[in-house]
């Protein structure tokens, strides 16, 4: 038997969240078990956990987007028992049961092996959120972005994407502008490496279809108003990456900034992302500079805790990554 923590539909279609003791034999028939050491609480997580959205896909189910922890078994002749891995998305939590426990069984090609500089707890620091923050400056070089172009915005700069999107941006010599609605974060914001701190309710709200130009580029976690307003800011040529929905998944936005002013729109999805982007975004994520940056970023809590804690990432109250410890 194993901790899990355990969602349960209700008669009246309601999620029950507890911490139930799950039977080995009940894991997923995949060829990978995994000692599960670290969790992580994401925005996604928060939803499923509540059931403020519909994520979960299959019931019942384990949440976790991520995990981060050592092979027990394998029947893959690519994966060896002590191998230290990492699973980022693939549907885990939705389709497939996931990282908020202490077993877990997953087929081999959805694993990343664990960089040698990083613990497997800095991994679980990183998680989606971190590695979803790579995947968005990767594509930001990609196209062409440089430092010298001008300003990057990153939206939600206090959640994890937006705190390792400032973090791997300065370290690459980006002049980082932070929007937040939350102003007592801007020395911990500054502390990561941005130079500017924004008042999101400055982007917020329905705006012109064409603004003043301010930035080159921007990594946007939130979706909504807020893009459609940081699309109408990008300066000509620029480059506006999305990977995040904290104010909406709407796009209430007009074709203005693409056809007069040329700028790209890069869709970041870190679910599905092929393994050889995966290993690029963590060999980024590996970096001396960023690791020592993650004690100012991630926090831990217990199994237990995440419950609660899911409706209190919800309401915008936590800065920077949940870890869960599960053998907490």
């Amino acid at each position: 038997m194993f901790k899990a923590l355990m969602l349960r539909k209700a008669d009246d279609g309601k999620t029950l969240a507890s911490i139930e003791d799950v039977a080995r034999q009940d894991l997923p028939d995949d060829a990978v078990e995994i000692k599960v050491a670290y969790s992580t609480l994401n925005y996604k997580d928060g939803l499923a956990i509540t059931g403020r959205g519909p994520v979960v896909r299959e019931w019942p189910m384990i949440p976790g987007i991520d995990l981060a922890g050592t092979v027990t078994k394998s029947s893959d002749a690519t994966v060896s028992e002590g191998d230290e891995v990492i699973v980022n998305g693939h549907g885990m939590g939705e389709y497939h049961w996931g990282g908020l426990a202490q077993l877990a069984r997953v087929p081999a090609n959805w694993l990343t092996k664990k960089p040698q500089t990083l613990s497997l707890k800095d991994t679980a620091s990183i998680g989606t959120a971190g590695y979803t923050a790579a995947l968005s400056v990767l594509a930001l070089e990609r196209y062409g972005v440089d430092a010298a172009q001008g300003p990057i915005l990153v939206t939600g700069a206090n959640g994890g994407v937006g705190s390792f999107a400032i973090t791997l941006l300065a370290n690459k010599g980006y002049t980082v502008h932070a929007s937040t609605g939350r102003p007592e974060e801007a020395e911990r914001l500054k502390a990561l490496g941005a130079s500017e701190i924004i008042d999101r309710a400055s982007l917020s709200e329905k705006g012109r279809p064409l603004q003043k130009e301010r930035w080159a580029g921007a990594i946007d976690c939130v979706g909504s108003h807020t893009l459609a307003n940081v699309c109408a800011q990008t300066q000509y040529g620029g480059v506006v990456t999305s990977c995040g929905l904290a104010q909406g998944m709407d796009f209430p936005a007009s074709v203005a900034p693409f056809i007069l002013r040329g700028i790209t729109l890069a869709g970041i999805d870190s679910v599905y992302a092929p393994q050889t982007l995966r290993e690029q975004a963590w060999a980024l994520l590996a970096e001396d500079a960023i690791r020592k940056k993650i004690p100012n970023i991630a926090h831990t809590i217990s199994l237990a805790d995440s419950i609660t804690y899911a409706a209190t990432l919800l309401r915008g109250e936590v800065a920077g990554r949940v870890v869960v410890d599960v053998t907490l």
